[in-house]
């Protein structure tokens, strides 16, 4: 297992990419930021332009309605579900109110659940997931590295950066394993609402029965909303939602967000356009990509597509350097843990544009 904290990057940071490389951000198809390419939704536009004087209120301190919607679009207990200011911002609280000495979580993986052990002085192992098994879990090994001393494990299903889930029966285990021995579980589904088999990995019904699940969503990706900065977690642990809001700022959501979000959650034609368009593109793109012979596309529930370069003619970072030129930005994978310099990340956009990518990723990788 690998302890050592290491250094990422984020995607989609395009200010960085304007700056480094002289090209306008609104110029640049963004392939590393993962969100919804259809943008943020219409009908909710239209509502925050026409009710900009809700920002000279203070929001529901309660936000009773949010998490009403938030309830109904999840199936969850409302009285279960608690909100932030992101699922970055819950992540940290979470983990700082759990504040396990030693924690376990589920890797290659999004850079800011080892941060946040870190600021809390705990320490971390990540449990790995294995290429040659296209980063399927390997369960009877997970559990056995869940030992009493491990206070918490993490993981986001479907899993960022490899596209791979966790099933419900998995979860369910990990669970049980898990109250036995007095962990904590932290469940990451930022990129859940984007899988085809959403009810086969979905842990929040889970929730109900376990008292040491902690799941957590947001609506930066799915509803390209990363701006309103709006996040929520679901637990039936009353004693740890207390803790929770108590660590939390109050009225951590501000007014614009908790309006937008009761309005969100209830747009059923943009969340079945966007679940098409993604499943569409990521089987077209699948298909392509078992056709090369120099590249590996492994297997995602997500709306993103991990790829390993099976050819030393060209490195994920050559690769990158070649697109932004071109005025796309991709995903260079290596400063993942587990991930090497092979492997990059691009996530779905419309089919103009992947086609687009592809395209270009062919002459470079399978024409050299």
């Amino acid at each position: 297992m690998e302890t050592k904290p290491l250094m990422h990057q984020h995607g989609g940071d395009l200010d960085a990419i304007e700056r480094k490389y002289g090209i306008s951000k609104a110029e640049i198809l963004d392939f590393s930021g993962n969100i919804n390419p259809l943008g943020f939704p219409e009908s909710v536009k239209t509502a925050l332009a026409q009710n900009l004087d809700i920002i000279s209120t203070y929001p529901d301190k309660h936000y009773t309605a949010l998490r009403a919607a938030i309830g109904a679009y999840t199936g969850a207990n409302p009285e279960h579900i608690v909100v932030g200011n992101g699922s970055t911002e819950l992540i940290g609280t979470f983990i700082k109110t759990v504040n396990a000495k030693k924690n376990l979580i589920m890797g290659p993986a999004y850079s800011e659940y080892e941060r946040e052990v870190s600021l809390t002085g705990g320490t971390f192992d990540y449990f790995p997931l294995k290429a040659e098994d296209d980063f399927v879990i390997d369960l009877d090994a997970l559990l056995a590295a869940l030992t009493p001393e491990i206070g918490m494990f993490v993981a986001c299903n479907p899993n960022n950066p490899t596209g791979s889930a966790l099933t419900v029966s998995q979860l369910r285990t990990i669970l049980t394993h898990c109250k036995e021995t007095g962990a904590s579980v932290m469940i990451d589904e930022t990129y859940l609402e984007f899988a085809d088999n959403l009810d086969e990995i979905c842990a929040i019904p889970l929730a109900a029965e376990f008292d040491n699940l902690f799941v957590i969503r947001g609506t930066s990706k799915f509803f390209a909303a990363p701006g309103i900065r709006l996040g929520y977690g679901v637990s039936s642990n009353e004693a740890f939602r207390n803790r929770l809001q108590t660590n939390q700022d109050p009225w951590s959501v501000n007014s614009l967000a908790a309006f937008a979000g009761e309005r969100l959650f209830t747009d059923k034609e943009f969340h079945d356009t966007t679940k098409k368009l993604i499943s569409d593109e990521r089987k077209k793109a699948l298909a392509e990509f078992s056709t090369w012979k120099n590249i590996k596309a492994y297997p995602s529930s997500a709306n993103f597509i991990l790829l390993k370069l099976l050819t030393d003619k060209i490195t994920a970072a050559e690769l990158f350097e070649k697109l932004i030129v071109k005025k796309m930005l991709i995903r260079d994978a290596s400063s993942f843990a587990f991930l090497d310099e092979s492997f990059l990340r691009f996530c779905i956009l419309r089919p103009e544009d992947n086609a687009m990518l592809i395209a270009e990723l062919k002459k470079l990788v399978e024409e050299a």
